[in-house]
């Protein structure tokens, strides 16, 4: 029997058997969120680099940290939907516009990298995401206490890196955070499934946790691979 003649069903693929309608709908309704996420993002991070009308800095930090938590502090219901829709669209704003000074570094070495790292982002979310969707409920949930750990210990090495001033040292700070950012991919994941499972249908606020982790990750990628390229370019010369 050719091996090319057998029939793949790729409608089971996409079959999550030990997940409940309910919780794919919330699914799908948290996906829907983070693409409208990226989009607005995208603009927030195009008006600091091309319009310069808002500079990424302190301040954009500052104002999506306050979006968040105006967003945590309203309550989620069908009359408050809109509303915090919009309060989620204000923050992924403000954190496009606070990515704006990274991608000023990484234009300054190689633009292309911007898409290099963004694909490169794309890959490593939807690749570990699925792996947390197709993988058996709670697999992933042990790691928890690990990831918080690792976040500490990430910490613990920028303010040692606050006096010491190591290249090293912020290479592997950023090689191990995209590591645990990974991990969070996984564990976020399959937390967001439980709740769900477990009745919390809060598709917003669970959508911020799965945008936090992709631009993180995004930004890591970007600073490793600009600083790869300049290194590249300084052995040329």
């Amino acid at each position: 029997m050719n091996v090319f003649d057998r029939n793949i069903n790729f409608d089971s693929l996409f079959k999550f058997s030990q997940i409940s309608h309910s919780t794919q709908v919330h699914l799908k309704n948290v996906y829907s969120s983070l693409a409208l996420c990226m989009f607005v993002a995208a603009a927030g991070s195009y008006v600091h680099v091309v319009t310069r009308l808002f500079q990424g800095g302190l301040l954009s930090v500052l104002g999506s940290l306050g979006m968040m938590f105006w967003l945590a502090m309203t309550p989620h219901n069908s009359e408050t939907e809109k509303k915090r829709l919009a309060i989620l669209a204000g923050f992924a704003f403000l954190t496009g516009v606070g990515l704006g000074p990274t991608l000023d570094f990484v234009i300054a070495v190689n633009p292309s990298i911007i898409m290099t790292a963004f694909m490169g982002t794309s890959i490593i979310f939807v690749c570990f995401t699925l792996s947390a969707l197709y993988a058996k409920r709670r697999t992933y949930l042990f790691l928890g206490g690990t990831l918080m750990s690792g976040l500490s210990l990430l910490f613990l090495m920028s303010v040692m890196n606050l006096f010491f001033g190591s290249v090293m040292l912020f290479k592997a700070h950023m090689y191990l955070g995209l590591l645990i950012m990974c991990g969070f991919v996984l564990f976020d994941t399959q937390l967001i499934i439980e709740k769900a499972e477990n009745g919390d249908k809060d598709y917003i606020w669970h959508c911020v946790d799965l945008f936090l982790d992709f631009i993180t990750i995004f930004r890591k990628l970007m600073v490793i691979l600009a600083m790869n390229d300049k290194e590249k370019k300084k052995e040329k010369k």
